[in-house]
């Protein structure tokens, strides 16, 4: 894993054809890789047919930021990879929306001293899709593998 800043990290991500054309924009990625905001608009080629934002892009919008904010948390000693998602829709999203991402101290640390007694730890994130007016718009919950690398036999 080559290291790369968090900003040059969003400035891909915003030109990243399944984000851009969908409308998906990098809002922040925190300098110690521990929060990102992320904003899909809406516009007439995102929309479905009822004029609401298409499910697929709301679950887009959600999908590779807890795997790549514990990557660079964890270091290069670490596997991570996302392992599930699950998405619940609440309300029809009519406006722009919003989702954020958090990886707490607390977090981080139950994750390595699991990890000193197991091989493999999985947690489950909780993420809110909000509109402008903060309703909740759909959930997300993300299921995130990270386990040590093996080491290479000399």
């Amino acid at each position: 894993m080559k290291t790369v800043k968090p900003k040059t990290l969003k400035r891909l991500l915003n030109l990243w054809p399944p984000f851009w054309g969908s409308g998906i924009r990098v809002l922040n990625i925190s300098e110690d890789w521990s929060y990102a905001k992320v904003r899909l608009r809406k516009h007439w080629y995102n929309r479905n047919y009822v004029n609401t934002h298409y499910g697929g892009s709301l679950f887009s919008m959600t999908d590779p930021f807890y795997m790549l904010l514990f990557l660079h948390k964890m270091g290069r000693d670490y596997l991570v990879w996302d392992k599930k998602a699950e998405i619940k829709f609440i309300k029809p999203g009519r406006k722009d929306v919003f989702a954020e991402f958090k990886i707490s101290e607390q977090d981080l640390e139950k994750v390595k001293q699991q990890l000193q007694h197991q091989d493999k730890v999985e947690p489950v994130f909780e993420i809110d899709i909000i509109d402008s007016d903060g309703i909740l718009i759909a959930k997300v919950w993300k299921t995130i593998h990270i386990s040590k690398k093996k080491k290479a036999a000399s």
